[in-house]
């Protein structure tokens, strides 16, 4: 099949200095047989833009440059009565209730932060209440959330009693850089929602997953790819760190854009919900996101008249701090 070629109209959301101008500039998406029918994109960086990051049909990216902040680390021993580590190499999934899925949906951002609206993620938000809902998971969406917001509501769920549940997920789809996110107001240190959740602050999930999944950048750095060829219980209760059983997705390595279409939504998150529903209750976690990995990397390529800007890459990065093999019930 020859190679269909779609032109369109579109920008990239941030205010990276590495382009000036102010209008949108047309961008090619390559199409091949030998890939699925998602486009591929990539857009102007610039300043200003003039249609404030408008529905396109193109790729923004969730990213503003900004100084990385410094964060004292510190630590506290808190013993939780009641959880064990179990003897098997798997997660329990036999509880009442498989957890919930929070997911924190910002489109909308005050004018001083300098952030466009993030068209699409609407269509990210819709996906991912779908896959987890046919898990078992009971989904529950925010849209729109200041700093102040994010991080009551996230205070909020980690103060639940979560004794019934198997584990727990949060979805943020947002503006971001290397280790902060933004609320609709601001941004904040990443660590600060998700610390919450840590075994000395959330008992009733200590021993059991918490999976964070993180849709926006983390820096401005453009990936150029390169080519290649083909090729037990009966111990009563132990220790464990307060950092342990957390599994963090996000949707691009350290340093680098993740793309966003405005019509279809994120690659990252539209390949994970494309894995979620074909092997969520066949494959491991691991297992599981190691393809979406591969099918971000593969399948999503650039085509643009910007120069330098041409046939990039974007490839997710998951960090895990999992102790057990995690396997969602059938």
């Amino acid at each position: 099949m020859a190679s269909k070629e779609i032109f369109v109209q579109a920008v990239l959301s941030t205010e990276n200095e590495a382009l000036k101008g102010g209008k949108c500039t047309g961008v090619r998406y390559s199409l091949t047989s030998q890939l699925r029918t998602t486009p591929f994109v990539l857009l102007e960086a610039m300043s200003g833009v003039n249609n404030g990051g408008g529905a396109d049909g193109g790729d923004h990216v969730d990213a503003k440059k900004i100084d990385s902040t410094n964060v004292t680390a510190h630590s506290e021993t808190v013993r939780a009565k009641g959880y064990t580590l179990a003897d098997s190499d798997a997660y329990r999934m036999d509880y009442p209730n498989l957890g919930k899925c929070l997911i924190i949906n910002n489109k909308n951002f005050a004018k001083h932060t300098g952030m466009t609206e993030r068209h699409g993620t609407d269509v990210d938000a819709a996906n991912v209440m779908k896959a987890f809902r046919v898990l078992g998971f009971k989904t529950v969406i925010q849209n729109d959330q200041t700093v102040s917001q994010m991080t009551q509501l996230l205070k909020s769920v980690s103060q639940e009693d979560h004794s019934k549940s198997a584990m727990f997920v949060c979805v943020i789809l947002s503006h971001g850089d290397e280790g902060v996110i933004y609320g609709t107001d601001g941004v904040m240190q990443l660590k600060e929602l998700t610390g919450l959740f840590r075994g000395d602050r959330c008992l009733s999930l200590v021993g059991k997953p918490k999976f964070f999944i993180i849709q926006a950048c983390r820096g401005t750095d453009l990936d150029p790819g390169i080519e290649t060829d083909s090729v037990s219980d009966s111990e009563g209760t132990q220790r464990i760190p307060v950092e342990a059983d957390f599994l963090y997705a996000y949707s691009t390595a350290p340093g680098y854009y993740a793309w966003r279409n405005t019509a279809n939504g994120s690659w990252f998150i539209a390949s994970l919900c494309e894995m979620l529903t074909k092997y969520g209750r066949e494959l491991e976690i691991m297992q599981l996101m190691t393809r979406v990995n591969r099918r971000v990397a593969l399948e999503f390529q650039s085509s643009s008249n910007i120069p330098g800007f041409s046939d990039k890459k974007q490839i997710p990065c998951i960090v895990s701090m999992l102790t057990k093999e995690l396997y969602f019930p059938k």
